[in-house]
């Protein structure tokens, strides 16, 4: 219990409130439905889903420098307790056909494979073209989904350049990639060249927020595969977040190093400059 008062610390407190009213306000806009009617028949839709709307009012409120950067650095320990949580809830979704997702076992592990190709396209871009400097290394090892913001965060530190790539990409892809994914998928639908299983693994790969929005048009094309279409996404996401997170750890991030030092090697970057953690801020005004 003495431990537990040293280390208590009230400004927690302010962060857990904030996210309780942001995740309130999400929740009461609720699930946004859009749908583009094709003139030929058919059309496009895609689902913006309260956490697509919790980010967009977190990004504002600290555009509008309504939230402090202590507050910000507060709150970031709490992904990692967040994205547990996220994990069990997918796994949960695998069970009643297992069976289906057992013969197709090969599939989901190999597809792996195709989500470290992005670095071969992302690394010259963000280091070439954009000059990130070794941001690049964050934003580009993996899709950055959350086991990815948990291997940064471990090894780099969420406050590093590393870090900053991460979150960048970790943001930018849950706002755009929501849109996107719905999109491609009912796209896809249309064209009929892939199979409702192969496009549920496909819709696996990012998110929660993404997943979301790519099965609901395919659960709309083809209701009488629902449950399977919902276990192959979750599972795909589920693996994503498991044998994903070794893929990355062992290969992508390695590699990116790698094309990092090559890349740069005759190229100045820009670079992003590290945040200070808010213990190395304490530690300045008692030395002040």
């Amino acid at each position: 219990m003495k431990d537990f008062k040293e280390n208590f610390n009230l400004k927690d407190w302010k962060v857990h409130v904030l996210c309780l009213v942001i995740m309130v306000i999400a929740e009461l806009i609720g699930t946004v439905k859009i749908g583009i009617n094709g003139a030929r028949g058919g059309g496009i839709s895609f689902s913006l889903i309260p956490m697509l709307f919790a980010i967009i009012i977190g990004i504002a409120l600290g555009g509008m420098k309504k939230i402090k950067r202590e507050t910000m650095e507060t709150a970031s320990p709490y992904i990692g307790i967040c994205v547990m949580f996220l994990i069990v809830k997918l796994s949960c979704s695998i069970g009643p056909a297992w069976k289906s997702i057992v013969a197709a076992g090969p599939a989901l592990i190999l597809q792996e494979f195709g989500n470290l190709g992005t670095i071969f396209l992302s690394m010259p871009l963000a280091v070439l073209v954009f000059r990130m400097g070794r941001a690049s290394i964050g934003a580009a090892f993996s899709i950055s989904r959350e086991p990815s913001i948990a291997i940064v965060g471990e090894k780099y530190g969420l406050d590093s350049p590393e870090g900053s790539g991460i979150m960048g990409a970790y943001v930018t892809g849950t706002v755009l990639g929501t849109v996107f994914f719905g999109i491609l998928a009912s796209i896809f639908v249309g064209i009929k060249l892939f199979h409702p299983y192969a496009l549920a693994m496909a819709a696996g790969m990012g998110s929660a927020s993404m997943l979301t929005a790519a099965t609901a048009p395919l659960v709309e094309a083809f209701p009488e595969m629902e449950e399977e279409i919902r276990a192959f996404a979750a599972t795909s996401n589920t693996l994503t977040n498991a044998d994903g997170l070794y893929m990355s750890l062992l290969i992508g991030l390695p590699l990116t190093e790698w094309m990092y030092k090559k890349l740069s090697k005759n190229h100045p970057q820009k670079g992003i400059q590290p945040v200070k953690a808010s213990e190395d801020i304490v530690v300045e005004k008692e030395d002040m």
